[in-house]
C-alpha cells in the first residue's frame, strides 16, 4: 500500500507534435514571452539609472541589489507582484513600477524565505496605491507557508499625493503591521534591516520584527525632521530623531548597528543561518529531484497560442512531473478532469488539469463534448481528490484552462450548481497549500471552482496566454446586443446605418473585453500574482512545493503508507 504506482506519460516531442506546428506555436509563444521579458526589464530598472546614480552616491545599494547579495549564490529570485500598477501614471507623469517594492521568494542560507524590499530608486521607496496591498499578499503567502521573512526597509512612508488611495480601507497601509503581528502569532520568524529613510508606516514596519540591524544611514521616526521642523521649529536632522544612536542604544527599537548595507545583508544571513534548516529533504526521503524524461521547455511548442485550439494535457503533466512519472486517481470517471500524483522536485504533490479537445459523455454513450469544461462527474471527481490531498497533506497545482461550467437544461438537472457548491466548499476549507496556474483560458465559475484567487491559493501564476474572463468578447458582445440578433446571431436590422451601428457597438464591446483579459491588466490591478514564462513554470512550481515541505510542525503530511488516495483508487478501481 506505500507503493505508489508512478508510471510514465507522455510521448516525445516528435509524437506529440508535427515539427511544423510545434515550430510555429513555439515562435508564436517566443514573440510573447520575449515581450515579457522586456517589460520585467522595464520595472526592474525602477526609474532608471539617474536615480540608481543618486543611491550609489550615497554609498548605498539599490533595493535589487541588496536583494542579489542577500540570496545563496548561483540561486534564482521568484518575483511575485512584479507588475503592480504596471502602466498606470500618477500625478505629475509619474510611474511607480512594481508599486515601489521588490516581494520575492529567495533562498537564503538553504531555507526559502519571503523578501520584502522597497524600492529606493522609486520615490525613495514610497508606498503608492496597491504598495500596501502588495506587501500584505505577500506577507499573507509567508504566513501560509511559515516562510522567514526579511524586510529591507528603506521607505519615506506614503506618497502623499496618493494618500487617499493607500492610507484608508480594510487593505490599507495599517493592515501590514496586523500582519507582522500575525506573522509573529505563528511563530514565523521575522528579520528587518533598516537601510535609510523610513518615516511613520516605513518606521513601524520592521518593529515587529524579531531581528532589527540598522545602518549608520538610517533613522526610523513616526515624523520625519521637516515635519518637526514645521510643527515645533525645531532644528534636527532625522539621524537626531531616530537613527541608530537613538534607536540601538536608548529606545531599544533597533538590536544592531552596522556600518553599511554590505554588512547589514552579511548580519541578516546569519540569522537565517540559525533558523532550522528545511524539513523538504526528509519528506523526499531516498528520492531526489529528477528532471522530466521530456524538457519542460518542450511546453513553449505544445500550446497553441490561440486558446480555440486543443492540446494533449497529458504532454503538460509529461514536462513538468520528475521524470515524468504520473499516478492517474479516478481516470474512468470525469473525462475531462485529470487528476493524480507526481513528483515535482523530488516531493509529493497533486496535480488537477483541464483535459483539452472533445471528451466522452456518459449520459450519452457514444456522444462527445467539449474539454475544458466542468461537468457533474469531473467536479465530483476534482472535489474528493481536493479532499483527499487536504487529507494527505499534499500541496495541489491547479493548471486552469477552462472554460466555465457545462450550461443548460440537463445541467441544472443534474444538480451542477450543488455538485460545484460541494468543490467550492472543499476548496475554502483546505488547510494544504494550493498553487493555481492559469495556463490559458479561466473563465467563468470555472475559474474560481478551480481554485482562482478569490478562493486563496498560496499564489496564483499566469502565463502570457491567459485570458481570465466571465466569458470571451466575442460571447459577451452577442449578450449585449441579443434583442438585435436573430437566433443565429445575425443583426435584424435593415436600415444600412442601423445596421453599421450595430456592428460598430459589438466590435467595441468585443474589443474592450479582449483588451481586458491581458494577463498584464490582471497582474497590474493584482487579479494574479505573477506572469511567469511557460518555460519558467517547472522551477516556478518545483520552488513553491518545496516550500510546502520547508517548515514542518505546521500542517498534516502524512507517509504514502496511510493516503486517503489509496483507498480512493481502491474504492475507483484504480488498484485491482
Amino acid at each position: 500500500m506505500a507503493h505508489v504506482p508512478l508510471v510514465p506519460i507522455g510521448t516525445p516531442r516528435e509524437q506529440a507534435a508535427d515539427s511544423r506546428t510545434f515550430d510555429e506555436q513555439r515562435q508564436a509563444l517566443g514573440d510573447l514571452e520575449a515581450t515579457l521579458a522586456s517589460r520585467r526589464a522595464a520595472v526592474h530598472a525602477g526609474w532608471g539609472d539617474t536615480y540608481v546614480a543618486r543611491v550609489h552616491a550615497k554609498g548605498k545599494l539599490t533595493a535589487r541589489e541588496r536583494v542579489a547579495q542577500l540570496i545563496d549564490p548561483g540561486t534564482r529570485i521568484f518575483e511575485v507582484g512584479t507588475f503592480v500598477n504596471d502602466g498606470l501614471v500618477f500625478g505629475d507623469k509619474l510611474t511607480s513600477p512594481a508599486a515601489g517594492v521588490v516581494t520575492a521568494f529567495c533562498r537564503v542560507e538553504g531555507r526559502w524565505c519571503m523578501v520584502i524590499a522597497n524600492d529606493n530608486t522609486v520615490a525613495s521607496g514610497s508606498w503608492w496605491p496597491r504598495t500596501p496591498e502588495k506587501i500584505e499578499r505577500a506577507q499573507t503567502m509567508a504566513l501560509r507557508l511559515r516562510l522567514p521573512t526579511i524586510y529591507l526597509v528603506d521607505c519615506s512612508g506614503l506618497f502623499l499625493p496618493e494618500q487617499s488611495k493607500s492610507f484608508p480601507g480594510g487593505t490599507g497601509a495599517g493592515h501590514i503591521f496586523k500582519m507582522n503581528s500575525l506573522l509573529s502569532a505563528s511563530g514565523v520568524p521575522q528579520l528587518a534591516g533598516v537601510f535609510g529613510d523610513c518615516i511613520a508606516g516605513g518606521g513601524y514596519m520592521p518593529i515587529i520584527s524579531d531581528r532589527v540591524y540598522m545602518t549608520e544611514q538610517a533613522y526610523m521616526v513616526i515624523a520625519g525632521a521637516a515635519l518637526i521642523k514645521g510643527a515645533k521649529s525645531q532644528k534636527l536632522t532625522s539621524l537626531d530623531i531616530g537613527g541608530p544612536e537613538v534607536h540601538v542604544h536608548l529606545s531599544g527599537c533597533a538590536d544592531r548597528r552596522v556600518p553599511n548595507d554590505e554588512v547589514l545583508i552579511d548580519c541578516l544571513r546569519r540569522e537565517v543561518r540559525k533558523l532550522p534548516s528545511s524539513g523538504a529533504d526528509f519528506y523526499r526521503g531516498d528520492a531526489g529531484a529528477i528532471d522530466p524524461l521530456f524538457p519542460a521547455h518542450e511546453l513553449c511548442g505544445l500550446m497553441p497560442v490561440d486558446h480555440r485550439e486543443s492540446y494533449d494535457s497529458y504532454q503538460v503533466l509529461a514536462r513538468l512531473c520528475d521524470q515524468s512519472l504520473f499516478w492517474e486517481l479516478m481516470p474512468d470517471a470525469g473525462e475531462e478532469m485529470i487528476c493524480g500524483v507526481g513528483r515535482i522536485g523530488g516531493l509529493y504533490a497533486g496535480f488537477i488539469i483541464n483535459r483539452q479537445g472533445l471528451v466522452g459523455d456518459p449520459e450519452h454513450p457514444g456522444a462527445r463534448r467539449p474539454g475544458g469544461t466542468l461537468y457533474r462527474a469531473g467536479i465530483a471527481k476534482i472535489s474528493a481528490f481536493s479532499r483527499a490531498c487536504d487529507s494527505d497533506g499534499l500541496p495541489i497545482i491547479w493548471l486552469q484552462d477552462i472554460s466555465g461550467f457545462d450550461i443548460g437544461v440537463e445541467a441544472e438537472r443534474q444538480g451542477l450548481l450543488a455538485y460545484g457548491s460541494n468543490l467550492i466548499y472543499t476548496n475554502s476549507t483546505n488547510t494544504t497549500p494550493m498553487f493555481t496556474v492559469l495556463l490559458r483560458k479561466a473563465s467563468g465559475a470555472g475559474y474560481y471552482a478551480m481554485a482562482g484567487l478569490p478562493y486563496d491559493p498560496v499564489v496564483q501564476l499566469s502565463t502570457c496566454l491567459t485570458r481570465l474572463s466571465v466569458m470571451e468578447g466575442r460571447t459577451l458582445a452577442i449578450a449585449t446586443y441579443n434583442t438585435k440578433l436573430d437566433d443565429n446571431f445575425e443583426i435584424l436590422a435593415k436600415d444600412p446605418d442601423e445596421r453599421r451601428a450595430i456592428e460598430t457597438g459589438m466590435r467595441s464591446v468585443e474589443q474592450r473585453i479582449e483588451a481586458d483579459m491581458d494577463p498584464y491588466v490582471a497582474a497590474r490591478q493584482m487579479d494574479t500574482d505573477e506572469i511567469v514564462g511557460v518555460r519558467e513554470l517547472r522551477s516556478y512550481l518545483c520552488a513553491l512545493v518545496e516550500m510546502s515541505y520547508q517548515y514542518t510542525g505546521y500542517r498534516r503530511v502524512k507517509n504514502p503508507r496511510i493516503w486517503t488516495m489509496h483507498d480512493l483508487a481502491v474504492l475507483t478501481g484504480g488498484i485491482r
